[in-house]
């Protein structure tokens, strides 16, 4: 069957968050710097088509391409890890323990943040020419989202911080999902569907995704934003990152594996 019943695809995510904690330096760098630049380039993909079309929708409907490519490569987002690996220490694989976990955090968030900043400096150089013209009207766009998500959150104080922790807890349900949709099925387009559905709603919703923001904040930056790297790291970046931890950890890692690998007593008839 190309469906995979949830105790097998669970078991496949115990799996691989095992095999990531105990996977190279080297390899864990290289798989999260190439998926944090091809969801950058998604996230350009997508800005550029909301921005050409006046539609929200349709720059949805096609963002996904992005992710669903990522991860036929085998490449690892913080967000996706930051669900799989703990499921190998609650499950008490040989060897691993909450260093290896933080360790391979910290190398995925270094690879991602490394991977779309490296695409927000490229394309900030194509929209300007070289940094000799204005950025047209996508540069000027990623440039108010940046605006609008850091010092418009600040305008609210501890609720707009709380907001935007929310957001990322969000979008962290719907993309690990979006993880555990590759692993559902053995086929290419079985997979492709099961990932689109969940990140297409993740974005239209406009929920607030961790390495997304490692693009569109330093690129909206370089190209002329009215906000600091410190109304970035405080203002988003920081609440996000949490956010995604928690909301992708409690609504998908932690809720699948409780009820699918530790399943609880059956009742008496």
């Amino acid at each position: 069957m190309s469906y995979l019943v949830p105790s097998e695809f669970v078991t496949k995510m115990v799996d691989a968050g095992e095999s990531k904690i105990f996977m190279s330096t080297r390899d864990t760098l290289i798989r999260a710097f190439m998926a944090g630049a091809i969801l950058a380039l998604a996230a350009v993909f997508a800005i550029t088509i909301i921005t050409q079309t006046g539609s929200p929708l349709i720059g949805s409907i096609l963002f996904p391409v992005g992710f669903c490519m990522l991860y036929l490569l085998g490449f690892d987002l913080l967000t996706g890890v930051f669900v799989l690996c703990p499921l190998a220490l609650i499950d008490k694989r040989p060897g691993v323990t909450i260093g290896g976990v933080l360790r391979n955090w910290g190398l995925v968030f270094t690879g991602n943040f490394a991977g779309a900043l490296t695409v927000a400096f490229l394309m900030a150089f194509v929209f300007t020419y070289g940094f000799s013209t204005d950025p047209g009207a996508v540069g000027k766009k990623i440039a108010g989202i940046g605006e609008s998500r850091t010092v418009g959150y600040a305008a609210y104080g501890a609720a707009g911080w709380f907001t935007i922790f929310i957001r990322g807890m969000l979008c962290n349900w719907m993309v690990s999902t979006g993880v555990v949709g590759a692993m559902i099925s053995t086929t290419v387009s079985g997979k492709v569907i099961a990932m689109w559905m969940p990140i297409m709603l993740f974005f239209f919703m406009t929920f607030e995704h961790s390495v997304v923001n490692m693009f569109l904040f330093p690129s909206g930056i370089i190209m002329g934003g009215s906000f600091s790297i410190m109304d970035y790291l405080l203002w988003n970046e920081i609440p996000t990152v949490l956010g995604n931890l928690v909301g992708g950890l409690a609504f998908t890692g932690l809720t699948l594996y409780s009820t699918h690998i530790k399943t609880g007593a059956k009742r008496a008839i």
